[in-house]
């Protein structure tokens, strides 16, 4: 597992009075496809206070001032909007290597925008990116328009999405087919033997070598600082002479990411459910593991206080949920769906790890697991498909499952030797019992990834930024508190504002204190205090 996505559309929030996690509620294939992390806002409070423009400074260059020369074509071109569903849709093209453009290599970049509601009073973009790597931007955008920022938020920015490079709409890294893909999120993701062990290696190889047998080119450039200074070519394109942004998960990364490349370009950035562009890929998995072990800690309270089918003790409860992965690893259960007529432990962790971003999910999950011990695995499996949006019967949405190896694994590499990831299973599985193995043996895949190009871990300052808001929420399975922590004590001039809540990711889940801190700094201008607690 990776960090996912944020989801636009709103199943729960931590501390909602009507986010019932007892309610068992069937949801529908369209509103599983978005549960993916973050949840965005439902309405934040609004203000009467008039808008603050961003003060820009005297040293911020002209808004289509190039790092170099050879980049000034790519800076210069104006998007063509037009009308798309309800929503404005542009092209923005932009160089394979910023170091070395050619135009024979150039990329293209979707874009979707939603104007501000009050264009007198306009502040300018804000850009938003909800996670993964590999999650749509335009996809978010589109699903969710309406509900990202407090109404303040929305009448005075345009609100604009982007497919970073290798993503959806924008030049897709393409690995595998199908069914390979099935056969890779299916395989035996805790191996107990060489066999099982050798069975991952040959999945990681075969997700590998097709992202470079595919996209020879492209795969050398995925790296997210190639996609940070995408990102600069379209606040230029946009005319906006600083960055305004919203990152979650991931889109943390790439927020951190482009202020450290281009801190005078800050403008107001909030980053939420922080994934700290210095930790390893080691550091990776064993963080997230311990953020699920949390996570599955506070749903498995939730799940005693009813009829929980793992148990009626949190302790009796965890050891049934261990117990059902064993079983299934034994005997895979039955899913009705054709393409993968089986549900095997892989499939059922991916299953309970997407329920497990959103409390809102948990009477799903609870009753899907009752399922599963009566031998069904169909609801598991309809979780399952949510993660990786992957259709009932077969097929995907998008290419997430794909892009998610091909920009960690040139951000993160990893070792080749199969030993380092069993001495990971046991260090993790010490702190993280339930989570351990998984999130060590999931990193495979960059141990043997065929090309190297990024940057790798490196701390960020982004010195001489304007300041940046850090959010972080302290029961967060994928991205950790204490990685917002470190990020901001990372920062040049940051404020962290902290929700002790559970789920992925905190502002625009319904907490009043988190909504008005961070509308009001996008809005007026006005810096959280840090160390704000809500």
């Amino acid at each position: 597992m990776t960090t996912r996505p944020a989801a636009p559309a709103a199943p729960a929030a931590p501390d909602q009075p009507h986010a019932r996690p007892h309610a068992r509620r069937r949801p529908a294939a369209a509103a599983l496809a978005v549960l993916l992390g973050a949840v965005v806002a439902l309405g934040a409070c609004s203000t009467s206070e008039p808008p603050t423009p961003p003060a820009a400074g005297t040293d911020v260059p002209p808004a289509t001032a190039a790092p170099t020369a050879a980049l000034a074509r790519y800076y210069g071109q104006k998007l063509d909007w037009t009308a798309c569903g309800g929503l404005q849709c542009a092209d923005l093209t932009v160089p394979l290597d910023h170091a070395n453009p050619d135009p024979a290599d150039d990329l293209t970049i979707k874009v979707v925008r939603v104007p501000a509601r009050d264009q007198e009073h306009r502040l300018g973009s804000l850009l938003v990116n909800p996670g993964g790597p590999g999650a749509s931007g335009n996809a978010y955008v589109r699903a969710g328009a309406d509900s990202i920022g407090g109404p303040e938020v929305r009448r005075y920015y345009d609100l604009v999405g982007f497919d970073p490079r290798g993503v959806a709409g924008s030049d897709p890294i393409d690995c595998l087919g199908d069914a390979a893909l099935d056969r890779f999120l299916g395989t035996d993701s805790t191996p107990d033997d060489a066999a099982e062990e050798q069975a991952l290696l040959t999945q990681a190889e075969a997700m590998a070598d097709g992202c470079a047998a595919h996209a020879p080119k492209l795969v050398r450039h995925l790296s997210t600082a190639d996609a940070a200074r995408d990102l600069d070519v379209l606040r230029a394109a946009l005319g906006d002479p600083q960055l305004n942004y919203l990152g979650k998960s991931y889109g943390t990364f790439l927020g951190a990411t482009y202020a450290d490349l281009f801190p005078k370009r800050v403008g107001r950035v909030v980053l939420d459910g922080v994934l700290p562009p210095d930790i390893t890929s080691a550091e990776l998995g064993e963080g997230q593991a311990r953020g699920f072990e949390i996570a599955t800690t506070a749903y498995l309270q939730d799940c005693v206080t009813g009829d929980c089918p793992l148990g009626d003790s949190v302790d009796a409860a965890r050891r049934g949920l261990d117990d059902l992965f064993t079983a299934i690893d034994r005997e895979p259960l039955p899913t009705g769906d054709p393409s993968v007529p089986q549900l095997t432990e892989a499939w059922a962790r991916l299953g309970v790890a997407i329920a497990l971003y959103d409390q809102g999910m948990w009477g799903f999950l609870t009753d899907a697991i009752r399922e599963a011990r009566a031998g069904n695995g169909a609801s598991l499996m309809q979780l399952a498909d949510s993660y990786a949006h992957r259709r009932p019967g077969g097929g995907y949405d998008g290419n997430l499952m794909e892009a998610i190896f091909a920009v960690n694994c040139l951000d993160r590499p990893d070792s080749p030797d199969l030993s380092a990831y069993a001495r990971y299973a046991k260090d993790f599985s010490a702190k993280a019992p339930t989570w351990g193995a998984t999130l060590a043996w999931g990193a495979l895949p960059c141990g043997v990834w065929p090309v190297t190009g990024g940057v790798g871990p490196h701390r960020v300052t982004a010195a001489g930024s304007n300041p940046i808001v850090v959010v972080g929420t302290t029961r967060d399975p994928a991205t950790i508190y204490e990685w917002s922590v470190r990020l901001r004590d990372q920062l040049d001039d940051a404020a962290l504002v902290t929700f002790d809540g559970d789920g992925h990711t905190a502002y625009g889940r319904s907490n009043s204190c988190v909504d008005s801190a961070i509308d009001a700094y996008y809005v007026q201008g006005r810096v959280p205090r840090d160390g704000l607690r809500c």
